[in-house]
């Protein structure tokens, strides 16, 4: 399974690229979101804290994580929620400039992203569950010789957090603000 890490990070990632080469006008797409973003690609394993509470009714790991929370349907219902705030033109919500349009757009992002992740990396996820009970990913981690498994996703999480932060030092100056 993916780490919280690389989770984050590439959501982050993601977002903070489309702010930044896609978003014209960053005062309607502040730095605010990248952080929700982020935030975003953590939301699906909240099933893991269900899973905490479910054991004690008999529940086993895997008949709650990647269940409910890793299907499309969550992604879908939040860019279904940025439209119709979109389209009811929804007012900021702070003097950041945060907009629920944009919020709920980043949460659909995030939770997107970390689905691809966990159906790319490691693992399979199930989609359309409990409707369809199709389970489907690459599971690329089961291509990497057994002896390089277990050092993988830590050092994914620390080539990713490298290269972000070298990112934003080159696009963004972030060393002007320590």
């Amino acid at each position: 399974m993916t780490q919280a890490v690389t989770h984050f990070l590439v959501a982050a990632i993601v977002v903070n690229l489309i702010r930044d080469f896609l978003i014209r006008d960053k005062k309607s797409f502040p730095l605010h979101l990248v952080l929700i973003g982020g935030i975003a690609g953590l939301l699906p394993d909240f099933d893991v804290a269900a899973y905490w509470l479910l054991n004690y009714a008999g529940f086993t790991i895997t008949e709650v994580h990647r269940t409910f929370t890793h299907t499309l349907f969550v992604p879908l219902l939040f860019f279904l929620l940025s439209f119709i705030f979109w389209k009811a033109k929804s007012r900021k919500l702070s003097r950041a400039g945060l907009t629920w349009s944009n919020i709920l757009l980043v949460l659909g992002i995030g939770t997107f992203i970390h689905l691809l992740l966990d159906g790319i990396v490691a693992g399979y996820i199930k989609p359309f569950y409990p409707v369809l009970n199709l389970s489907i990913g690459l599971n690329l981690m089961q291509y990497l010789p057994s002896h390089f498994q277990n050092a993988f996703l830590p050092s994914l999480d620390a080539l990713l957090l490298m290269l972000w932060m070298i990112y934003i030092e080159v696009k963004h100056k972030i060393s002007n603000f320590i």
